[in-house]
C-alpha cells in the first residue's frame, strides 16, 4: 500500500496541475480557443491536452462551441464562490470593527429560501458570541435575529415558517404561543428593532435591527452577557448609526 501511495500520489498532483494550466490557458482566451493552441500554450502534449479537455467538458469546467474551449458554468461557480467568500471576509472585519467598538459580540444574518441563514458571527473572547445550543433556524421566534427577520416578511412566507418551525419556549423568557409571538412582531416592526432578554439562552440579551439589503429580510444584531443587560438599548442605538455607515453596502453584496 505504502508503494502504491508513492507512485500515485505524484501522478494525481501531476494531473492536477496539467488540468489547472490548461484552464488558465482557456482563460487567456475571451472568446475561446483551440485545443492545439490550448496545449502549445500549456505546454502539454496534444494526446493530454485532448484527454484533459474531455474531462474538464464533461464536469462542466469547459465547454466547446465552435470548435474553441471556453469556462463551463462550474468553473463561474468557483469564481462566484471565491468572491462570496472575500466579501464575507470583508463583512466580517466590518462587523468585528463593529463590534470592538460597542462592546458587543455582532451578527449578520438574512432569511434566504425559507430558512434563517447567520452568514458572519465575530468571534472576539473579549465578547463571545451566544452559543447556538439550538439551531438558530428552527427557533426564529426564540431570538432577536429571528423575529427580526419574520417581522420582515409577508404574512404568507411568515404563516409558512411557523408552520414549519412551530412556536415552543426554550426559557421561561421564550414567547409562550404563534399569538404571542405576532404581537411581538407587530412591536419590532413599529420600533425597527427587535430586543430578547433570555428568550433563546439563560444570560444573554441581544437586540437586531432590519437592514436595506434589496428584496432581502436581513439583519443586523448584537448579543451581550445579561450582567450588561442596562447597556443593551443604548449599545442598539450606536449600532444603528454604525450599521448604516458601514455595513450595509457589503451585507448588499452577499444577500443578492
Amino acid at each position: 500500500m505504502v508503494n502504491g501511495e508513492s507512485v500515485s500520489h505524484p501522478t494525481l498532483i501531476g494531473s492536477v496541475q496539467r488540468a489547472l494550466r490548461l484552464l488558465e490557458a482557456v482563460g487567456a482566451h475571451s472568446a475561446g480557443a483551440p485545443a492545439k493552441q490550448l496545449a502549445r500554450e500549456a505546454g502539454l502534449p496534444l494526446p493530454t491536452t485532448y484527454h484533459l479537455l474531455r474531462t474538464l467538458t464533461h464536469e462542466g469546467y469547459l465547454r466547446r462551441e465552435n470548435g474553441v474551449f471556453v469556462y463551463g458554468e462550474a468553473a463561474g461557480s468557483i469564481g462566484r464562490a471565491g468572491a462570496e467568500r472575500c466579501r464575507r471576509a470583508e463583512l466580517g472585519d466590518a462587523l468585528a470593527a463593529v463590534g470592538k467598538r460597542i462592546g458587543a459580540a455582532v451578527y449578520f444574518a438574512v432569511y434566504r429560501a425559507g430558512e434563517v441563514e447567520v452568514v458572519v458571527v465575530t468571534e472576539d473572547p473579549q465578547r463571545p458570541p451566544v452559543e447556538e445550543w439550538v439551531d438558530f433556524r428552527t427557533t426564529a421566534h426564540a431570538h432577536a435575529i429571528g423575529q427580526c427577520l419574520l417581522a420582515q416578511l409577508d404574512e404568507q412566507s411568515r404563516k409558512d415558517h411557523l408552520a414549519r418551525y412551530p412556536v415552543q419556549p426554550l426559557t421561561p423568557y421564550s414567547v409562550r404561543s404563534e399569538d404571542d409571538l405576532l404581537h411581538r412582531l407587530d412591536t419590532v416592526r413599529r420600533a425597527q428593532v427587535a430586543y430578547e432578554q433570555q428568550e433563546y439562552a439563560l444570560g444573554t440579551v441581544c437586540s437586531a435591527l432590519p437592514i436595506q439589503v434589496g428584496s432581502a429580510a436581513a439583519t443586523v444584531a448584537i448579543s451581550l452577557p445579561a450582567s450588561d443587560a442596562q447597556r443593551l438599548y443604548c449599545v442598539t442605538e450606536r449600532l444603528r448609526r454604525m450599521a448604516e455607515a458601514t455595513v450595509t453596502t457589503l451585507a448588499f453584496s452577499i444577500s443578492i
